[in-house]
């Protein structure tokens, strides 16, 4: 029997199913719930045509059809807006595999959401050299502007915020993402600007990659393999990127050769290492009997 929840008590679920309770900082935020509930309802026929189509469009990339099921999970939030179990079921049965196969994938990479997710998800990098840079007081400002906290979600459904362990942009830190779009050299003022333009429903530009941000179901589908078209129309890397490859330029300086490549020799057609060649250890001698410095 299940004991009331103190008032001002909200719960989230952490990893498979183990729930922590905890006084609730914001009001209002839409927090996480069951991880990947059931849906009784099928998609509209169009929809899950569609769905069938694109899948079987994704299926055809690889010689073993199990392989698709990151980007169709990719799929699926492109029209629910996070995995669904409705969403586990079409993957199990699409791709002969059990529910707990798909559930278990799911659930193991945080671009996949186990509740409905913001129409922007907004990434604020704290790992140690963004949050040396100023990472951690984006974050409290962003999260104090909203109203929310990690893995929550605005009231409106506009935005989730997420604390980020890496950006991979760290020349640009503290760097900000918003639908995996970049925004870099942030400070407080500047985030919590861009997350009041995405509330107003404001144009904003990336600071690099595509020339504007898409939603979160339309980036879904771009991860899922389906080409949009932006990703040439913004700014290329930037110049702390490319300082390294324009100073080589002007000093005409190139790499040097690579020693261990494998000569014409010792390679097969299909340019895998000959057995028994050079560069092979396929016919190596085991070292087992060998003493090792510990």
């Amino acid at each position: 029997m299940s004991t009331p929840e103190p008032e001002g008590t909200m719960r989230t679920t952490f990893g498979a199913g183990i729930d922590k309770e905890g006084p609730g900082r914001f009001e209002g935020a839409l927090h996480r719930q069951d991880p990947l509930h059931a849906s009784d309802e099928d998609w509209p026929a169009d929809v899950r045509a569609q769905l069938e189509a694109d899948a079987a469009e994704i299926i055809a990339r690889y010689p073993q059809k199990r392989s698709a099921l990151l980007p169709i999970l990719h799929l699926i939030q492109s029209v629910d807006g996070y995995v669904t179990g409705r969403g586990v079921q079409f993957c199990a049965e699409l791709l002969d595999l059990t529910t707990a196969e798909v559930a278990g994938v799911a659930t193991f990479y945080t671009q996949y959401k186990r509740h409905p997710n913001g129409e922007y998800t907004v990434g604020v990098c704290t790992n140690t050299l963004c949050a040396i840079m100023g990472g951690d007081q984006i974050f409290e400002a962003v999260s104090e502007r909203l109203g929310i906290g990690h893995d929550e979600t605005t009231p409106d459904g506009k935005i989730t915020l997420e604390g980020v362990e890496c950006n991979a942009a760290c020349d640009f830190a503290p760097v900000v993402m918003v639908n995996w779009e970049f925004f870099d050299n942030q400070t407080p003022e500047s985030a919590t600007e861009l997350v009041d333009d995405l509330r107003g429903g404001k144009p904003v530009t990336p600071t690099r990659g595509a020339g504007r941000v898409c939603t979160f179901k339309q980036v879904s589908r771009v991860l899922a393999g389906f080409n949009d078209g932006l990703s040439d129309e913004g700014v290329g890397a930037g110049a702390p990127s490319l300082a390294g490859l324009k100073l080589a330029k002007e000093r005409g300086w190139t790499a040097p050769g690579d020693e261990a490549t494998p000569g014409d020799q010792d390679v097969t057609s299909d340019g895998a290492p000959q057995a028994g060649g050079e560069h092979s250890s396929t016919d190596s001698p085991a070292t087992g009997d060998k003493e090792v410095d510990r």
